[in-house]
């Protein structure tokens, strides 16, 4: 039985949300922190991707896929279950990221609403989002140790 691949995109996508708005719209919940903390949303989608790209293969694919070529790796991001695969490959980097986002803004009190936000539709820019929020919190906004502690002694 071979699953429609038009329901498995769909879903993916759909899975996916409820992630993203609980990271971005609940960060401070205890619930979305007991859900972040978990591996399971991850195993999830990387089954689908495993199941995608298993069933994507043949010698024609395996052999694209070893291409450095543009057009090559064009031509095979054309075909729907390439395509597919590719888009839960981002789907489940673009989340993996967001939750380090996510956990890293809640041990740090950064702020990480735009960056998730921008991670959501951008992976890569909600990172550097967050390097750079990082990066001008900490230089120009970071309290000072409290006297008499460990780390004003340094």
């Amino acid at each position: 039985m071979t699953l429609d691949l038009d329901f498995l995109f769909n879903a993916a996508n759909l899975f996916v949300l409820p992630f993203w708005a609980l990271m971005i719209l609940l960060p401070k919940w205890g619930i979305t922190r007991k859900v972040m903390d978990s591996y399971l949303p991850f195993v999830a989608l990387a089954s689908l991707y495993l199941y995608l790209f298993i069933s994507g293969l043949d010698p024609e694919t395996a052999e694209a896929f070893t291409s450095t070529q543009l057009a090559d790796i064009a031509q095979l991001f054309s075909m729907e279950k390439i395509a597919a695969t590719g888009w839960v490959h981002f789907l489940v980097m673009d989340l993996f990221v967001g939750r380090w986002i996510y956990l890293e803004g809640q041990r740090t009190g950064t702020w990480t609403f735009h960056s998730l936000a921008l991670c959501l539709f951008a992976g890569p820019l909600g990172l550097l989002s967050h390097i750079l929020t990082t990066w001008v919190t900490q230089r120009f906004f970071a309290k000072a140790p409290l006297p008499n502690t460990p780390e004003a002694a340094s």
